[in-house]
């Protein structure tokens, strides 16, 4: 797939008033400080498309672009960030599972994940969560170009370990790193293959 448009289409905080269309939704979602934002601006070739930030926590609403004028991405805000107040985390709890579970539209979540980490209890929790509750979803691991491609292969195999201890069968799993630009193609081909299936049902 190429980009060739890739708008601000709205804010909000609320999935009640997300954009009015049939067009199929690609969200993106993950823990305060993942790199969400800088992979979404790789993804579409924007580098000011969603706003970056030193300070996690940033996102805090519902930001939704139209890409090629034929799908809506939509930036999620972060999950765990654990500098926000009760009442915030709580706020930002109603915001991401009202638009997960109850915005029809929503095709695919896709779940970043730090490459360079172990596997962390609250990403496992939440893509618990998400099975539980049928949303399909893909593991994005960011940041791939931070460590040497074996370090790197060592994490992404112990993250499957872990997954498989509770899961039948992995979802899909894509590798990536913002900076250098690899696993663009395969997110972008593989959201391209799902808009194929939906035009032909």
């Amino acid at each position: 797939m190429i980009i060739n448009s890739a708008e601000f289409v709205i804010s909000n905080v609320d999935y009640k008033k997300c954009p009015v269309s049939e067009l199929p939704e690609y969200a993106f979602i993950g823990r305060s400080n993942v790199g969400k934002s800088s992979l979404i601006n790789m993804l579409t070739g924007k580098k000011d498309l969603a706003k970056t930030s030193s300070k996690p926590g940033k996102t805090l609403l519902i930001n939704h672009f139209i890409i090629n004028e034929q799908w809506h991405l939509v930036d999620l805000p972060g999950y765990g960030y654990a500098k926000a107040s009760k009442t915030m985390r709580d706020k930002l709890k109603g915001i991401i599972e009202g638009y997960v579970l109850f915005r029809q539209q929503l095709t695919n979540l896709f779940v970043l994940v730090d490459s360079r980490l172990a596997p962390q209890q609250i990403d496992l929790e939440f893509m618990e969560w998400l099975g539980e509750q049928e949303v399909p979803f893909s593991i994005v691991f960011t940041k791939g170009d931070k460590q040497s491609t074996s370090q790197l292969n060592a994490n992404v195999m112990a993250y499957k370990k872990k997954l498989i201890e509770t899961w039948e069968t992995l979802p899909p799993i894509f590798v990536t790193s913002a900076e250098k630009g690899f696993g663009k193609d395969d997110i972008l081909n593989y959201i391209e293959s799902i808009n194929a299936q939906i035009e032909n049902v």
